[in-house]
């Protein structure tokens, strides 16, 4: 959908003889914020798509064919993953699991193992593949910065049995000593949290706006409205500041995981 939709915007841009720098002019918006629209590495936010319709005189169109706002997981999270490699910072808060960029290979293919239809084999393997590739944004000596809050449930649920849960806090722990990722808990004896409806995803650009992704059971969103962005980025840096300290965060780490490597 994402190229489709670039490929029209540039085709317009060009009938109408306008560079993306006198076209960004136009819209109020940045050039490079063009350039990946028209390349189909993201979508414009409504508010955008309506001042592009305006600067080309497209009427609505621009707008109207933007995905469905409550459109699938699927289809709107290959625009989140290449969104992900381009990120300078990435803020996560997992609820149940942990996150796709953090996960062992173990951890990974159990749960997609028991996903409804379970995959076949192959198919499990190929998913497995897809996210440890993106884990290799992680290989980068400080880009992106990567935040991480994960609720006390993400390491009381032994997803995949004792040994790859050991195997997997062990691998968090060792991602906050190196300092690529910093990570703190959310303790249960904390109660309600602003963070707790649901999971989140907060990435920031060199040469972009912001942008945030949500996701619940079946379905997922990506939010590049700045009054929503806005609003999760509030709810993340409260729930921070009811997090857990680094050293005493990454000692609950290690406790639950000596705790599953003696699990009989």
């Amino acid at each position: 959908m994402s190229n489709i939709y670039g490929n029209w915007l540039r085709s317009q841009r060009e009938a109408q003889g306008l560079t993306q720098q006198e076209l960004a002019d136009l819209a109020l918006m940045t050039r490079s914020h063009i350039a990946h629209i028209e390349a189909g590495r993201r979508l414009p936010s409504r508010e955008d798509a309506r001042r592009l319709d305006k600067a080309l005189g497209t009427g609505n169109v621009l707008a109207s064919f933007l995905p469905d706002e409550d459109a699938a997981v699927a289809e709107y999270f290959e625009t989140t993953r290449l969104l992900e490699q381009q990120a300078t910072m990435i803020q996560e808060f997992a609820l149940s699991y942990v996150p796709g960029i953090l996960q062992t290979a173990s951890y990974a293919r159990t749960v997609f193992r028991l996903a409804f239809p379970p995959p076949s084999d192959d198919e499990c393997d190929r998913l497995v593949v897809t996210r440890l590739e993106r884990a290799k944004v992680l290989d980068g000596a400080r880009t992106p910065v990567v935040w991480t809050l994960l609720d006390e449930a993400v390491l009381r649920r032994p997803v995949g049995g004792a040994t790859v849960m050991a195997e997997q806090l062990k691998h968090l722990v060792c991602l906050v000593e190196s300092e690529r990722v910093r990570l703190h808990v959310l303790p249960f004896d904390l109660g309600f949290h602003p963070l707790l409806p649901g999971m989140v995803t907060l990435m920031s650009f060199e040469d972009q706006p912001p942008v945030a992704y949500s996701e619940g059971a079946a379905i997922g969103k990506l939010h590049d409205s700045p009054d929503v962005v806005q609003r999760l980025q509030g709810a993340y840096a409260l729930a921070m500041g009811d997090a857990l300290p680094l050293r005493e965060s990454l000692a609950v780490m290690n406790r639950y995981a000596e705790e599953y490597e003696h699990h009989d």
